[in-house]
């Protein structure tokens, strides 16, 4: 089993993940993603599965349907020995066609394998904006 340092975790998590995701940027989320890789919504029962086919949907749709994206205020839970993190965070997005700012409070639990993320596990506070 790989052993990951606490600042690798939350760097890929906080600067090249949620930071892609902020600023729309598909080979940054991408890149933090395991060829067969796949994102469950949990609180909707969602799955999206691999990197190039439901998980790069997924975010087409989100940068779509989404002017900008915000996530901050993050408190992480790392297990360096299992690569895994769990980050509680706020989101503010808005609707790319008009409307008002939404916020969230959400989890994400992440699962790590050689470096990059194979399961990720979303837990929304309302509706679920990966479809």
């Amino acid at each position: 089993m790989t052993q990951y340092r606490y600042e690798d975790l939350i760097d890929i998590v906080t600067k090249r993940y949620f930071h892609g995701v902020d600023t729309k940027n598909m080979d940054m989320v991408l890149g933090c993603f395991t060829e067969d890789a796949t994102v469950q919504e949990v609180t909707s029962n969602t799955l999206h599965v691999g990197r190039d086919g439901g998980i790069r949907r997924m975010f087409e749709t989100l940068f779509t349907n989404f002017g900008r994206n915000w996530h901050g205020n993050f408190v992480h839970t790392v297990d360096t020995e299992a690569g895994a993190v769990c980050s509680q965070f706020s989101v503010e997005i808005v609707p790319a066609r008009g409307g008002a700012m939404q916020r969230y409070e959400n989890c994400n639990r992440f699962y790590l394998h050689d470096g990059k993320f194979a399961q990720v596990f979303v837990y929304m506070s309302g509706p679920n904006l990966l479809v």
